[in-house]
């Protein structure tokens, strides 16, 4: 992704190293030992580039690396996998650090750099990730034998899938490090088209996204701060403002994302719709708790909102196997809260399979005697002297046939001389 903060990428990427959450992998460009380089002077490597163009709002670049669990790579080929795609993108003669991060169920890589040139001239970034980026995958892909990523949830640069980002808990790591994790992993890879649909996929991690009361200043201004949830839903530790994360998940930043989600949702509504059919199909009853259960194992992450009178008004479904979140109504109106509320039960009942009956097959006997000879099993039809009759129809007296009438000799006669 680009952005406006070499500081805020490599500040990143730092505090991960600080935290044994990632390492320094390599470095390209740097005239030093990277290695004996604190955090300021690799700062002033990117700065001495970024100020020879300060027109230049947007001057860096965080790229991300994702590989498969099954990809079993050395660290030699981590640097050169880092290297070639730079390469390929434009960006070799740029400096840049490469992390490796084991923070995810996957490894993968962030790569930082700037788009600014010692000429001072900026390499265009502009729809990268799907023109030079994906083709730098496809080939590297092929060159180390790597697992294939078609079909995946793409980022905005590289085009990998975001790692599913661990539950948050309150004091196991600083707020601002985890939430900032959090956030930015989903708004990566989320496909959502409103707030409460964004808060929907936050929850499942303990975050909120959070803009105030109405009648609050912040509220007014369009302001967003992000806080932690404990395991009863209530906020804990000091809010964060989007502002101060990295990324910017401000509100008017999130806006900007609502209806190209909107968009880039609709290939998996059918899908949605099919498995949430599958699980109420599998009961004649069922109840509320259950539902959600069974959804869960579908990957589906049910939300119904109440008032505060206990009233269901809505519901939100989060589906995590395709990165998408629809509203019920958005599914159709069997999909609706009050729809999904009438087909609840206070027990459940579950359908039980048909028992297929087969039929045994006839043994076959031994119709042959032990002498031998066929049994006969129908009996045969009385044989019709059909010429006897034709011979003797007409006669009453049922005497013999008459006998044929004998021919007339012909005379020959001759020629007189």
């Amino acid at each position: 992704m680009s952005g406006k903060s070499i500081k805020g990428a490599l500040h990143y990427n730092e505090d991960k190293v600080a935290s044994g959450e990632a390492s320094l992998l390599m470095a390209s460009g740097f005239a030093a030992d990277v290695q004996d380089m604190n955090v300021a002077q690799k700062h002033q490597r990117f700065e001495n580039l970024t100020m020879l163009n300060g027109h230049v709002k947007t001057n860096a670049m965080h790229i991300t690396l994702n590989f498969d669990s099954s990809d079993k790579l050395t660290g030699q080929q981590y640097q050169q996998i880092a290297s070639a795609f730079m390469e390929r993108i434009g960006f070799g003669d740029q400096p840049f650090l490469v992390y490796r991060h084991n923070d995810a169920a996957h490894p993968h890589l962030h790569v930082v750099t700037t788009n600014i040139k010692p000429d001072g001239q900026r390499i265009d970034t502009h729809n990268i990730g799907r023109t030079l980026a994906l083709d730098a995958r496809r080939v590297l892909e092929a060159e180390f034998k790597l697992t294939k990523a078609e079909g995946r949830q793409f980022s905005d640069v590289l085009g990998t899938k975001a790692a599913d980002p661990e539950k948050a808990h309150y004091g196991k790591a600083p707020t601002k490090h985890t939430i900032t994790n959090i956030v930015n992993a989903v708004t990566r890879s989320y496909k959502f088209s409103s707030l409460n649909e964004y808060n929907a996929i936050l929850k499942q991690f303990n975050v909120i996204a959070d803009r105030g009361n109405e009648n609050t200043v912040m509220y007014q201004k369009g302001g967003l701060i992000y806080s932690l949830l404990d395991k009863n839903g209530e906020k804990v530790g000091v809010p964060i403002k989007a502002s101060a994360i990295y990324g910017k998940p401000t509100l008017a930043n999130l806006e900007k994302k609502f209806e190209k989600g909107k968009e880039d949702r609709k290939p998996f509504r059918d899908d949605l719709k099919q498995r949430i059919d599958a699980v109420f199909n599998s009961y004649e009853q069922i109840s509320k708790a259950t539902l959600i259960e069974e959804l869960q194992k579908q990957q589906i992450h049910a939300v119904f909102h109440q008032n505060a009178q206990g009233q269901t008004y809505g519901a939100t479904f989060v589906d995590n196997k395709n990165k998408a979140v629809f509203k019920g109504s958005d599914l159709g109106k069997n999909y609706t809260a009050k729809s999904i509320t009438e087909r609840l039960s206070s027990q459940d009942k579950k359908i039980k399979p048909e028992k297929k009956t087969y039929l045994k097959p006839k043994q076959q006997g031994n119709h042959l005697s032990k002498s031998g000879t066929a049994k006969t099993y129908i009996k045969p039809p009385d044989t019709t002297d059909y010429l006897k009759i034709a011979l003797t129809k007409g006669r009453t007296d049922g005497g013999p046939p008459p006998a044929p009438p004998k021919k007339k000799k012909k005379k020959i006669r001759g020629v007189h001389f």
